[in-house]
């Protein structure tokens, strides 16, 4: 076997973006050819890797699946660089293994796909990354539901929730999709957050502008207003019916939200 000089799997290295050890046995495969090992890496898909994985993803799908009886939902969300490729029929197989994946054996199967998944994206010329995944088992008396937003599938939500129809839950989810609130009740809110969020608005020229009095009192309504009608579901306007807050929403039918999650593809 040649002797294989540090420069030149630095070389090499530089060339393809490869990880050093790979481009060390690739060299020592080929008796330090360099255009030969350039090509056994492009045909394990190492090459240019390193560079592709810097590419952000802002296309991709968002796909979910649901247990019939409502008790156990997965969602994923699988990224790429472009439109095309999101469409692509080796993509869309890929992202479908990930969600059977993930339904089988939870969000941690996701590692035992990596290397097909940069196999993938050598063979496809792209930056493929799994931007979310995602399993809920339903508690006692709940049940599990989802939304991707149509047609392009790039947001999606999986919800759980305790009472209310599949009605509402889906359209709780709709609303999540659309809104993106952070958390689900203000006690899930950390206190330090509020915290930082009461001391900004206190130092708004908006606010040190009016009698000192009546400050505390602006700061709160701001507080309401700005923040948690903002980051918090149960404070935010409803989307199906702008009279009403999420909460009340909840509350007419006896709901409850338990978790949920958010995954969107964007740049």
């Amino acid at each position: 076997m040649a002797e294989i000089s540090a420069a030149l799997v630095k070389e090499l290295r530089d060339q393809t973006g490869a990880p050093m050890m790979d481009c060390k046995r690739a060299l020592q495969e080929t008796n330090g050819d360099m255009e030969a090992a350039v090509r056994v890496l492009r045909e394990k898909g190492i090459a240019g890797a390193a560079k592709r994985a810097e590419r952000e993803t802002p296309e991709g799908k968002v796909g979910y699946r649901l247990a019939e009886d409502g008790k156990r939902g997965t969602m994923v969300a699988v990224g790429c660089e472009t439109e095309p490729v999101s469409n692509n029929e080796e993509f869309l197989a890929f992202a479908k293994k990930v969600l059977e994946a993930v339904e089988r054996e939870g969000p941690d199967a996701v590692e035992q796909l990596d290397q097909k998944r940069q196999e993938l994206a050598a063979k496809l010329g792209e930056n493929i990354v799994v931007a979310g995944a995602a399993r809920f088992e339903a508690l006692d008396g709940a049940h599990v539901a989802a939304y991707a937003h149509p047609p392009r599938n790039k947001i999606g939500v999986l919800l759980q929730m305790r009472g209310g129809s599949d009605d509402l839950a889906r359209k709780i989810a709709m609303h999540i999709a659309a809104m993106r609130p952070s958390w689900i009740g203000r006690d899930d809110v950390p206190e330090e957050t509020i915290a930082q969020e009461r001391e900004i608005y206190a130092s708004t020229a908006e606010v040190q502008s009016k009698p000192e009095q009546a400050r505390e009192k602006i700061v709160e309504g701001m507080l309401n207003k700005r923040f948690f009608g903002a980051e918090v579901l149960a404070d935010q306007e409803w989307i199906h019916d702008s009279s009403k807050k999420v909460g009340q929403a909840l509350a007419d039918e006896g709901a409850e939200v338990l978790e949920f999650e958010r995954f969107e593809l964007s740049g």
